[in-house]
Formats: structure tokens, C-alpha cells, sequence
């Protein structure tokens, strides 16, 4: 009964958002309690506290484009969207923009980018989000960081992030940074 609650739901989320859930539904189908328990972890991603909301969706979608090619950007993206963040701050973080974001959302963005490549940058981004939001805000930047990576990597290691999307902003197609880059 639960599974099959629990197979309803993901059904309606993916048609919602026009995803494709099929690493889930093989996780539900291998293992409830491995479902349950990554649904469980996947929860650090809600803590917010004392991050302005633009400057926690850009660490995020920062962390995000770095495990993916575009449906997990693009889930992150409506999600910004849905919250309120501006349609130009996300196109701004998605395209790497850095002139175009303002001084907050670019400090959540290169902390985001410090932390993922092991930059030792990250200690003074860090020192400047304690000292502008407090520590609690540093933490919700970590949570954010490492949920925006979960979902992606479930899928890669499962073997179902194989086809790259664009990624589109309030009806724009951006290309995102890595990709622009060639580093995807």
C-alpha cells in the first residue's frame, strides 16, 4: 500500500514538472527502506535559516549544474522561479553572469563553486556569509550545496543521466556555465 501511495505521488511530480522519475521509481521497486531513507536525507535541502532566498537558489543551482546537464538544473530553476527569485538572478547564475547578479547572490555562487572544487577561496567566502547572515546561514548555504548534488548523482549512478536538456528561464533558454565552458 505504501509503494504504491508512494508511486502515485512521484507520478504527479513528474507530471507536474514534466520530469522524468525513473531512477526513483527503481529505487522504490529495489528497496522501500532505501527509498525511505534517501527521501529522509534528501530533507537538508528545506533547512533556509538566515540565507536571503536568492542567495541559497544560486548555491544550489550553482551545486546543481555542476552533477547535471539540464533536468535536474532545470527542476532547480522552476523551483527558484516558484519560490520568487527573479527570473534574471537565475538566468544570471545559470549563464555564470557574475555582472549581471548582485553582490550577495555572486558571494552564495562562488562559495558554492569553492566548495565543490576544494578551493581554499571557500574560507574567506565562508568568513563573509557568517559575518553578512550569521552561521546558521553558512549552514544552510552547506545543506544546499550537498542536496543539490543528490538527486543528480542518484541518477548518474544509476545509470539514467544520460540525456543532456537546455535549461530555460521564465521562457529563455540559457546555457549554463559548464556548459558554455566546455567543462560538462
Amino acid at each position: 500500500m505504501l509503494k504504491w501511495m508512494i508511486r502515485r505521488k512521484l507520478r504527479a511530480f513528474e507530471r507536474q514538472h514534466g520530469y522524468d522519475s525513473s531512477f526513483m521509481h527503481e529505487v522504490l521497486d529495489t528497496d522501500l527502506r532505501a527509498f525511505l531513507k534517501f527521501g529522509f536525507a534528501t530533507g537538508i535541502g528545506t533547512y533556509r535559516k538566515d540565507v536571503p532566498l536568492d542567495v541559497y537558489f544560486a548555491a544550489g543551482l550553482t551545486s546543481a549544474m555542476h552533477a547535471d546537464c539540464g533536468p535536474c538544473t532545470q527542476l532547480g530553476v522552476d523551483f527558484a522561479l516558484q519560490a520568487g527569485v527573479p527570473a534574471p538572478t537565475i538566468a544570471a547564475v545559470v549563464a555564470g553572469d557574475e555582472a549581471a547578479m548582485s553582490r550577495d547572490v555572486a558571494l552564495g555562487v562562488r562559495y558554492a563553486r569553492a566548495v565543490i572544487a576544494h578551493d581554499p577561496e571557500a574560507d574567506v567566502y565562508r568568513e563573509e556569509i557568517v559575518q553578512r547572515w550569521g552561521p546558521r546561514a553558512l549552514l544552510a548555504l552547506a545543506f544546499g550545496i550537498m542536496s543539490a548534488q543528490l538527486y543528480p548523482t542518484l541518477k548518474y549512478a544509476l545509470g539514467h543521466g544520460k540525456a543532456c536538456t537546455r535549461v530555460v528561464v521564465a521562457g529563455e533558454t540559457v546555457t549554463p556555465r559548464q556548459r558554455a565552458a566546455g567543462t560538462m
